[in-house]
This record gives C-alpha cells, structure tokens and sequence, in this order.
C-alpha cells in the first residue's frame, strides 16, 4: 500500500484465486484506510439485510444466504472509500492542477476523500473553495445561458444510486434534453440492444438460484476472478456438483483455473483449492461469433442424425415452434457458413468446437454469462445474438437452471438504465414521465458517450456534468477526449475521490464532492437509504454505516442533483427539498413511473429486496414479433476493420486492454497484478514469446505501441515493458486507462457504440531507454 517506489517485478503465479493472497491483500487495506476498526465493523455488513451495497461489482447474493458477503475487490473498493485520508481545500492549496497532472491516476486516488467544494481559478491553476449555492448557482447559470438544452451533456456512472438516477433524468428532461452519455455505452450496451431485439429487454433473464440448477455454464470473454469475484462460489459449487463449466476466454485468467475459498478453514489449512472449469478454450479474439455458430452448425448436423435414425431430437421443436421466430433463416446460414471460415475466425480447431458443442448438447438448462471480452468488439451485437440464437435452439430460456446472463460491471450501472438514464429512451418511459409531472419531454435522440466527446470537440457542446465516475479514463482516444473536456465553458464533478478528470478542466470548472456507499446519509426526515439493482434484477436498500469525515461537507448524490435542479428550474417539477429530506417520496414517484416497483417502500424493506422481474425469462417476449427472434447475422468476412486494412499496414499484433488485480474500473488500487505475476507496474504489454522474438525484441524490452486507423491521427503510447506472458500467438494485452490513448473513438461496436477496446491493431517499435527489467527479473 506505499506509495514508495516499488522496483518492478514479473515472476508468472503459480497460486490459487482468492485464499491466502486475498486476505492478505485485503487486511493490507484494511489497515492503511487509517481507521480499520470502523471498517472492519462497515465489511461485516457489507451487502447485508440492514448495511450496504458493495460499490464494486453488480452480482448479485441469494437473498436467503445470510453469510458475510464481500470479497477481495469489493474489501478494496470499501477500504478505499472508507478512508480517514481527505482531500480539503489544504490539499489543493498546496498543489497547482498542472502540479497535479504529473501525478499517476493511482496515487491522486490515495490521497483521500473529497471533502468540499471547489471551483477552479484559472489565474492560479488551482482549486479553492468555494459554497454549495454559489456552486448551483454557477452550474445554473451556465445551463441557461445555452443557446439549447442540447449543448449539455449529463454522464452517469454505474455507482449511482437508483434514487439519485431516478432525481438526474427527471432534471434533465425537464431541462429540455436526453444527453445521457452513460458509463454503459462502454461496456454493456451491446447486451442491451442484442437482447432487446432478440427477446425484447435488455437485461439477463436468469437469477442468482438458477446457478444452482445448471447442468453446464459457459462463461465467455469475462474475467470473474478479479472483476466479479463473488462469482467464482458458484462456479466452483457447480463443478463439484457436476455441471460442466465451460470457458471461452483468450487468457487463461487464475480466476478461470483454481479457486480456493477465503471462508473454507479446512481449505485455507490445508492450502487445497477447487477447479473452476471442466473445459477451457482460447478463442482469437473477436472469433467468439464464429465458434458459437460452429456449435450450433455442431447442433444441426446431430439434428438432422437424429431425425434420420428415428432417435430424440437435439432442437426443442416445441419451444421454437411457440416462442420463436425466424428460424429458418438462420438454419440457412448455419448451411451457408463453411468449416474452414468457422474454424479460421474462431481460432480453435474444428475437434474444439465439437467438443463444446457436444458439452452444450448433453446439458439439458445451460447458462450462458458473457462480459466485456463480448461486448467491445465491432460486431458485439451479433455475437450476443448468436449467443441468444444458440439457447433458442434448445430452448434454454425461460426455465430454472437455463437462460442469458450478461455480469454487469460497476455495482448499478443496471439499476440507473431502469430509472431512465437512457440517451435513446422508450416510448413508454417519455409517456409515463409526462403523464405523471405534467411537462413536455424532449423525444429526440439524446448523445451516447462516443457522440458527446465528438460534441464537446466541436464545440456544440459546452457544459459537461459528471455524476461520478472518472469521464476523461473511462473514455477511449484519451487526448481527444481531454481535449473534448477542455473545450467547454463548464465542467462539473460529482465524485468521492481525487481523479484525472478533475485536472481536466473546463473554463470553468467545479468539484462536488459526494457521500459513497459507506457513509451515513444524514437528511430533514433521518438517515436514509438508497437502492441498487443487481445484475439479476434484484433492488435492494442499502444503509450507510460510517458517520462522514468530520469537518467534510460532503453532501448524497440525490441531495447534490436535487440542488442543481432548484439552481436551475426553480421548483418544478417537483419539490427538490421535499424529495431530499425524505427518500421514500423518490421512491413514490419511481412508484408511479417506472414499471415494476408498485408500492416500492414496501417490498425493499423485505430481507433481500425483490425481484424485478424479467420477461423474457417468463417466455413474454415485447418484440414487434411478439416472439424471441432468431438473428440471422452475417459473419464478418475479415475481423479487421476496413480503416485498418486502408492503412497501408499490416498490425504486429491484435491488443485487448484489461484491468489489473489492483483495479476497479478506472480506480487503480495499487501497481501490482498479482494473479498475471506482475508488481509494481502499468506500463507493460503481455505478448507471446514466440511473437516477441518473431518481431526482433526481447522479453524485458521497452517498445512503443501505435495503433492503426486511416484516419491521419497518429495514437501511440511509450516506454511499455514487453511481458513474455501465456497469451495465443499474434494477441496482446494491455492495461486501462493506460491504453486507452490506443482506441480510436471511431472504432466502435455496429449498433452500440461501445468502444472497441478488445480489438485493437498495433505494431511495435524500440523505445529510447533500454529495458526496463533485468533479463533475469522479467523472466
């Protein structure tokens, strides 16, 4: 946990995920949060009935298991917010925001918590303090002085509360726009429309029991063991009760391996561990499409064996015959595609995909979980349509054991979707906003993540607000986009913690620093609580338990929105007071707007909350078919976009950028990753050896990465450390934020938008400098 330098380090781990390694990890920040007996009294109630929602990951508990549920990352991510460090005026007036450039993302989150509001002051190039009303009155009045609501953007991100997302899409429609650039339109937002127009809603359409049910789970391009640890329980309880696990990723993650289960004593004595997966394939990357397809052209040939010999059926004629639509074609395409195309976009072997295909068969309710090695690719939409195609054919939908789960990413990102932080909302959502709050809501398009940067660059938009989250990370083609920042006449800031998108400024800038999870909500009417939504459609409360910082002036998400709004509209629609000084009058309003939280107070206050309910997984599919849909999608001709093949080069390598162990999201816990061996650095690239020396360079080596996009702008990071790594031949892996300059922010998903940050074509050149490492410690 020092910020001392540390000299890197690269030995490959040979341990289990989770055991030993995690409770040291996790009592090493314990420790420095400088109070670790208040914390250690807020992680016992972590996501129990009374205490709060993990700020880490989206998965969901069974409702019924009373066991203290938290695991390393999410112990992290609680230590980290739950911190006596603060970031106060002192702070900024000790450092200038250039001064603070220099510094790495990881060390300006140690610094603490925010603790009062700051505006900057160009003069100096520093923040100082200033008041919650001039704050609001500064953002209201730069909002209304735009020529139109249009010239706004108003970003969310996953933390955020459904109260607090419910309060920001009532302000902005009122206001007059739909300019919701969301942390989802870099992650899940090709699950939701791939599923909204195969099964007509855009979630997963299984729960947290039907894990317990499952004769096989496919778990396809997801990292569980450091993105949504709490996942590897069930998997493991799965493999030992016989269920197949089968993983589809390029990486052969620890977490995918072996786990040993930090709560087991006799495990943890005897330092065994469990397996995770009963079978393991690489594919290429981007070649997920083609292999599934090559499991159901597996599927077709054994149906029509079966129909020949008189034996039972592999399809479930029924279910397709009364729930399905356009079969036919897609069986057409299963003829059309050729095993040699199949094999070579998908990268396995044709026995490999038959030995998948032949474990999908024999498992009578198969689970598919896919995260964003699916969904950040060019064709991500197809191939979670295929994915959808692939459970149609035996009717895996809609029955316990069986059906669809995209794991979301940060704890709500789902939730916020739900209360209406959409930039292409319903129909039905506009409908029920104006019917209940009497004003007329803006029905065009609003701007995704990808078309508020080109905004800001243009100049069309001039005020940003950010509602957590860290914008100028997150984002891919970073310089474009601190540039897109840069650009406006206002950007705001509502966060926890100190991030680079704080030193990215606007002419005017502001930070409003926010309660998190772990902290009390102290209002007019009592502490309050907040709900959350889960990645299994399970909205539950969640109770802060640590008094806020003394001194701080910190004040909730709903309180800080609430505030902006009054600044800006006055009191209308609503009365913003009134809401804040008690949340179950917010939850009435989501009562009486959203579908599916009827009498809302009531039924969180139940011991796990309740189920949203999902229904695709009750077989009611809301397409304009009025049944699930089979999508008969092309496959690509060539993985490669035609901007880089109009390049003029050939790429030394395919890059895909990842966290690390000490990682969430874009905040970086510390500079170790220890289930890929590394310590004590960020700046490297994972490769395969055999391509390393191929391209002339040696293990150890410092190399420049540029990306390549025929589109004049030249994208290259420097001085990354090359890391012999168990990777397939012609892949490689970086870090995020730290790749991300890579990403051009016209290379996105058909259909989504989504960045396509598990895709991207690089060569490598020598970097001044030498090696980083020593042949021996890179070795």
């Amino acid at each position: 946990m020092s910020l001392q330098p540390v000299n890197p380090r690269y030995k490959p781990y040979k341990g289990p995920a989770a055991g030993w390694g995690a409770l040291n990890a996790v009592t090493r920040f314990w420790l420095d949060s400088k109070q670790p007996f208040k914390n250690l009294r807020a992680l016992l109630k972590t996501n129990q009935n009374g205490g709060f929602d993990c700020p880490g990951c989206a998965w969901g508990d069974s409702p019924e298991d009373g066991h203290i549920k938290f695991c390393e990352n999410g112990a992290k991510a609680v230590n980290w917010e739950a911190t006596k460090r603060r970031v106060d005026p002192a702070f900024f007036a000790r450092y200038t925001v250039s001064q603070l450039r220099e510094q790495s993302d990881y060390w300006l989150e140690y610094q603490g918590r925010l603790t009062h509001p700051m505006r900057y002051d160009a003069s100096t190039d520093r923040y100082v303090q200033t008041s919650w009303d001039d704050a609001f009155a500064l953002i209201a009045g730069h909002l209304q002085a735009l020529p139109s609501p249009d010239h706004a953007e108003f970003y969310t991100s996953g933390r955020a509360s459904n109260e607090a997302a419910f309060l920001y899409q009532l302000f902005v429609r009122a206001y007059g726009t739909n300019n919701f650039p969301d942390c989802s339109n870099m992650c899940h937002e090709a699950s939701g429309v791939a599923l909204g127009q195969s099964v007509g809603i855009g979630k997963g359409s299984v729960t947290f029991n039907d894990f317990e049910h499952a004769d096989a789970i496919f778990v396809l391009g997801q990292n569980p063991g450091t993105n949504h640890p709490r996942m590897l329980e069930p998997l493991r309880e799965a493999v030992k009760r016989g269920a197949q696990v089968v993983c589809f990723n390029p990486l052969k993650e620890r977490g995918l391996e072996r786990f040993q289960h930090p709560q087991h004593a006799l495990e943890m004595l005897t330092n065994g561990s469990e397996p995770l997966n009963t079978a393991f394939f690489r594919p290429a990357l981007g070649g997920d499409m083609a292999a599934l397809r090559g499991i159901a052209k597996f599927l077709l040939q054994w149906e029509r064996e079966a129909q020949a010999k008189g034996e039972p059926a592999v399809f479930d004629h029924a279910f397709i015959a009364e729930h399905t639509d356009g079969v036919e074609a897609y069986l057409q395409l299963l003829d059309d595609c050729s095993w040699e195309a199949l094999q070579a976009q998908s990268g396995l072997s044709l026995l490999e995909i038959e030995q998948a295909a032949r474990m999908y068969r024999r498992a009578e309710r198969v689970i598919i979980c896919w995260a964003m090695g699916i969904t950040q690719h060019h064709h991500s939409v197809a191939t979670i349509q295929e994915i959808v195609n692939l459970q149609l054919l035996r009717g895996n939908l809609g029955r316990p054991g069986a059906g669809l789960c995209p794991v979301r990413g940060h704890s709500n990102v789902q939730g916020d979707r739900t209360m209406g932080i959409n930039d292409r909302p319903p129909v039905t959502l506009l409908d029920a906003i104006e019917k209940r709050f009497q004003f007329k809501v803006p029905r065009e398009n609003g701007h995704n993540t990808v078309e508020a940067i080109n905004a800001m660059v243009d100049g069309q938009a001039k005020v940003f607000i950010g509602l957590g989250g860290n914008f100028a990370q997150a984002t891919p083609d970073s310089p474009r986009t601190h540039k897109a920042l840069q650009s406006c006449d206002l950007t705001v800031q509502i966060s926890t913690k100190l991030n680079r998108s704080h030193l990215t400024v606007g002419r005017d800038a502001l930070i409003l620093p926010c309660l998190g999870r772990t902290d009390i909500d102290h209002q007019a009417g009592g502490p309050q609580a907040v709900t959350v939504e889960d990645s299994f459609s399970m909205i539950h409360a969640s109770y802060g338990q640590l008094e806020p910082l003394a001194g701080s002036e910190m004040r909730s998400e709903p309180a800080i929105v609430a505030g902006i709004a009054k600044a800006t509209l006055g009191n209308h629609p609503v009365d913003w007071d009134a809401l804040i000084a008690d949340y179950d009058r917010i939850r009435e309003l989501i009562a009486d707007t959203i579908p599916g939280f009827h009498d809302f107070n009531q039924r969180v206050a139940h011991p796990g909350g309740f189920y949203l309910g999902n229904s695709a997984g009750a077989r009611q599919w809301k397409t304009a078919s009025g049944k699930a849909n089979f999508k008969a999608n092309a496959l690509l001709a060539d993985l490669l976009p035609p901007q880089v093949r109009e390049s003029g080069e050939t790429p030394d390598l395919i890059l895909q950028t990842l966290r690390s162990h000490d990682q969430y999201n874009t905040t970086v816990y510390g500079l170790d990753d220890r289930y890929r061996g590394v310590r004590g650095q960020r700046d490297v690239l994972f490769a395969n050896e055999a391509d390393i020396l191929r391209l002339g360079f040696k293990p150890g080596q410092k190399v420049d990465i540029r990306s390549l996009w025929n589109d004049g702008i030249e994208r290259r990071v420097s001085g990354f450390t090359l890391l012999a790594f168990d990777i397939p031949a012609g892949q490689a892996a970086a870090y995020f934020p730290e790749a991300n300059p890579l990403v051009p922010l016209e290379s996105a998903g058909v259909g989504s938008s989504t960045p396509t940050s598990k895709f991207v074509a690089i060569r490598l050149q020598a970097a001044s400098g030498g090696n980083l490492l020593s042949s021996s410690a890179a070795s």
